[in-house]
């Protein structure tokens, strides 16, 4: 459901980019074709895409869409920050930022997986016993997930995307990972037990669930590395669909979210997003296949504790200090 001028029940709070319509109304067309959004029917606030915007959207869509493709992940460790630091820039309260940049990165994430794992598979990549299994589970638990977001507080989410990624990374480097071949774990129970948490962390997080799946099916299950990431990416298409699905059903009748949203999911920033990634995670699969494991696990970790540590606050900290 699109929405139309309401009168908000929580005031945005101002910003930059945001403008009432008195100033609009002597706004020339081409600052006009920015504007995206609307609240209110008497004192409007209009929320404003700039062309920096929108150009930080559409990069940020092209390294997600590669690192998807490369390391078999949504990208959701990339787009939830970006996208939480504009709608916060624009003018949207920090708790609806979050849910917002949440929804909106599982509906990127769909499409992108289905870019990366089409690619994977005519490489012989996937394991898809193993993601059609799995990946039923994490979809129903995703919408559980989600449902339990929407309930959350911001500050909780950030902390708890921070902190998990944290734990997956920081085993990540104290175990040693064969990039051999292995025998994977042919046990139903044990994949069911592993992708219902999984579901509900992605879900309740906004990701696709790559950054915790692909250490899960080298850690656990003995996947090969390159394995990992097309079977993480082939699960990805059932599991952002349980999520995505939880933030719109619960996202529908909040009155404080802007207009182009569908639930919590933001479709001008999903456009934006979506357009890059698509193309790239072609690119970052074909990459994948001849870059060793080794190389992947590195970057991986190393992305992993970046954002993580973001998410968590401590690089303002260090800055805040000086």
């Amino acid at each position: 459901m699109q929405r139309t001028g309401r009168e908000p029940q929580q005031q945005l709070k101002q910003a930059a980019p945001l403008r009432r319509a008195s100033e609009v109304k002597n706004t020339t067309a081409g600052e006009l074709q920015n504007i995206v959004d609307i609240q209110g029917t008497d004192g409007i606030l209009y929320m404003v895409l700039t062309p920096l915007i929108i150009i930080t959207l559409l990069g940020t869509g092209i390294a997600l869409g590669f690192i998807s493709g490369l390391l078999g992940i949504g990208g959701g460790i990339i787009m939830t920050p970006v996208q939480y630091w504009l709608y916060n820039s624009l003018g949207i309260e920090p708790d609806l930022a979050i849910k917002m940049s949440f929804a909106t990165t599982l509906a990127v994430i769909l499409p992108t997986a289905a870019s990366g794992v089409w690619r994977h598979q005519r490489q012989g990549n996937i394991h898809w016993k193993v993601a059609i299994y799995m990946g039923l589970f994490t979809s129903a638990a995703s919408y559980i997930g989600a449902t339990i977001a929407v309930n959350l507080p911001g500050a909780a989410l950030k902390a708890g995307f921070g902190i998990l990624g944290l734990i997956v990374a920081i085993r990540m480097v104290t175990v040693k990972i064969s990039d051999e071949e292995r025998p994977i774990r042919q046990n139903l129970w044990l994949w069911i037990g592993l992708a219902i948490p999984i579901g509900i962390i992605t879900g309740i997080l906004g990701i696709g669930g790559g950054i915790f799946v692909v250490p899960i099916l080298v850690l656990v299950l003995r996947f090969r590395m390159r394995n990992a990431v097309a079977t993480s990416l082939a699960m990805m298409l059932f599991t952002s669909v349980g999520g995505i699905a939880g933030y719109i059903i619960n996202g529908l009748n909040v009155p404080e979210l802007p207009d182009y949203t569908i639930g919590y999911v933001y479709w001008p920033a999903w456009i934006a997003l979506t357009i890059g990634a698509i193309v790239m995670a072609q690119a970052g699969a074909l990459v994948a296949n001849k870059v060793p494991g080794r190389v992947l696990n590195y970057i991986l970790v190393a992305l992993m504790f970046y954002i993580s540590l973001d998410m968590l606050g401590v690089f303002s900290w260090i800055i805040g200090r000086f």
